[in-house]
C-alpha cells in the first residue's frame, strides 16, 4: 500500500483496554495542565506471538507509567496487516491517536505527510536526548537532515542461522564472507535430503531486503542524493542477481522456496533440519525453538558480503514511535515516549518481544546465549544500514520486491534470468516509481 494515496476506512483486528478506572480517552484537554486529567490513546503494534500476548504484556508496563505520572493510556494493538491502512485512515480524517507505533521503514513516507510531531531540540530534550540511542536506530527517524518524525522502539536485525551438527560433519567453519557461504551451501546440499539454505522468495518483503543489502554491499544506492529512483545502477543490478543465484546458478535453494511467501516458512525448514542455513531477523529464536530445535543446535553469524564489499549485513529492522501532531497532550505524549524509550522499560519489553535494544548502553536480553546476543547486537549496530530515507521508500519496497519475486518465480519454473533480465525489470520498478512522485 502506498502510504500517500488515500484509503477508505477499514475494520482493523485489535484489541482495546483502557488501563485507568474510566474507559475512553479525553481528548479535551490541553497540551499542558495536570497530568491526572489526561487520558492518551496509544496504537500499538503488534509484536508478540498474538494480539492478546501484547496486551499481556503491554498492561502492567502501562499501568507503571500511570501509577507515576498520572496519565492515563488507552492501549489499541493492531495487526501488522491493518496498521497501515489505520494510521493512513487516522491521517486523512484527522482521527487520530495521540501515540502510535510504525514499521521504522515507513517513518520518511509518514514524515511527508505532515501529521506527526518533529523531535526537534525541546521535543528530543523531553524524551531524554538524542544522546540516549543507537545512531543507526535514530537514523531511521526520518528523511537525513531534518529532525525526526519517529524514534528507536524496538531493534531487529537479519542473520545467518547455521545449523552447528552440519557444519561440523562437514567439516566446515562458519562463513565470513559470501564465496565461504555459497561453497558451504554448496557442500550441504545432499540431493533428495537437504538444501544448503531456505530463502522466503516469495515474500516481496523479505526479497526488496536482501536487494538492498546485497546493494549495499556493492556500495550502491537505490535513491540519489536529491530521492530521485536510480534502481538501474549496476552495483544494484549485481546485488539482485547474486541473491537471485543462490536459487539458480549455485542450486543452494529449494525451487518450491518461490511460493514460501513469508520468513516463517525458511525458517521452519531450518529448524526442522531440511536445510542448514537461514538468514532471518534475530526474533526467530522462539519460532526455531518452536519447531524442535534446541538453542544450542544453531549459531548465528552475520550475513556476508563478498571478499571486498562494504560490510553491511542487515537493514536497520524495527519499530519506532511517533506522535501525532494534532494531539491535545503534547506534553503528556512526550512524557509517554520518554517512559517507553527508558533503560527500564526498554528491558523489560525487549524480552518478551525478542527485540534487540535501541539504546546505546543497553544489553540485549531476547536469548541467553551470550555469543548469539552479541552477535546480534554488533550487527544491529555496527554493520547495518537504513533503508532509503525518501517518501517513495514504501513504492520501493513493493515494486523492487514484487519484481523479485516474479524473477524467482521464473527460475523455479526452469526460466533463466541474467544480469540484462534484471535490469529490465528494475528499470520497470523505476519507472514505476518515477510517475508516481
Amino acid at each position: 500500500m502506498r502510504l500517500r494515496s488515500l484509503v477508505a476506512a477499514v475494520a482493523a483486528t485489535a484489541i482495546g483496554i483502557s488501563l485507568a478506572a474510566c474507559g475512553g480517552g479525553d481528548k479535551n484537554g490541553s497540551s499542558g495542565g495536570s497530568s491526572g486529567d489526561q487520558t492518551l490513546t496509544y496504537w500499538a503494534s503488534n509484536q508478540g506471538t498474538s494480539l492478546d500476548n501484547d496486551k499481556e504484556v503491554l498492561t502492567p508496563v502501562l499501568k507503571k507509567f500511570t501509577d507515576e505520572t498520572g496519565i492515563k493510556v488507552n492501549l489499541e494493538v493492531i495487526g501488522w496487516n491493518d496498521l497501515q491502512t489505520r494510521i493512513q485512515t487516522a491521517i486523512t480524517s484527522g482521527q487520530a491517536p495521540d501515540v502510535v507505533n510504525i514499521g521504522n521503514t515507513w517513518a520518511a513516507s509518514l514524515q511527508a505527510t505532515d501529521a506527526f510531531l518533529p523531535f526537534d531540540g525541546d521535543a528530543m530534550t523531553a524524551i531524554g536526548g538524542k544522546d540516549k540511542f543507537v545512531p543507526t536506530a535514530l537514523a531511521t527517524g526520518g528523511k537525513e537532515g531534518t529532525d525526526p518524525t519517529s524514534v528507536p522502539l524496538y531493534g531487529l536485525a537479519y542473520g545467518l542461522y547455521y545449523n552447528k551438527a552440519m557444519f561440523a560433519a562437514a567439516g566446515l567453519q562458519p562463513p565470513k564472507t559470501w564465496e565461504e557461504m555459497v561453497t558451504a551451501a554448496k557442500k550441504l546440499t545432499i540431493p533428495g535430503k537437504q538444501w544448503g539454505m531456505a530463502l522466503a522468495a516469495g515474500s516481496y518483503t523479505e526479497n526488496v531486503h536482501f536487494a538492498f543489502i546485497n546493494a549495499a554491499q556493492n556500495k550502491a544506492d537505490w535513491f540519489s542524493a536529491d530521492g530521485k529512483p536510480a534502481f538501474t545502477a549496476d552495483g544494484n543490478v549485481q546485488g539482485v542477481l547474486r541473491y537471485l543465484d543462490l536459487m539458480q546458478q549455485d542450486k543452494v535453494a529449494n525451487p518450491s522456496n518461490a511460493q514460501y511467501d513469508n520468513g516463517t516458512k525458511s525458517v521452519n525448514d531450518f529448524a526442522t533440519k531440511k536445510v542448514a542455513m537461514v538468514i532471518n531477523q534475530n526474533n526467530a529464536d522462539s519460532s526455531i525453538v518452536a519447531n524442535g530445535m534446541k538453542a544450542g543446535e544453531y549459531g548465528v553469524v552475520p550475513f556476508p558480503a563478498p571478499a571486498g564489499g562494504e560490510q553491511v549485513a542487515s537493514h536497520v529492522a524495527g519499530i519506532n514511535l511517533s506522535v501525532f501532531k494534532n494531539t491535545k497532550h503534547k506534553d503528556a505524549a512526550l512524557k509517554f515516549v520518554k517512559y517507553m524509550t527508558d533503560a527500564t522499560t526498554q528491558s523489560t519489553l525487549d524480552k518478551p518481544f525478542s527485540a534487540l535494544p535501541v539504546l546505546k548502553d543497553a544489553k540485549p536480553n531476547f536469548t541467553t546465549d551470550a555469543t548469539e546476543a552479541a552477535t546480534f547486537q554488533d550487527i544491529y549496530n555496527t554493520k547495518s544500514k537504513p533503508l532509503p530515507l525518501v517518501p517513495a521508500e514504501d513504492q520501493f519496497e513493493s515494486t523492487v520486491g514484487k519484481a523479485m519475486n516474479t524473477m524467482f518465480a521464473k527460475i523455479a519454473t526452469g526460466g533463466t534470468v541474467s544480469a540484462d533480465d534484471v535490469k529490465a525489470a528494475l528499470k520497470t520498478a523505476e519507472d514505476q516509481v518515477a510517475a508516481s512522485s
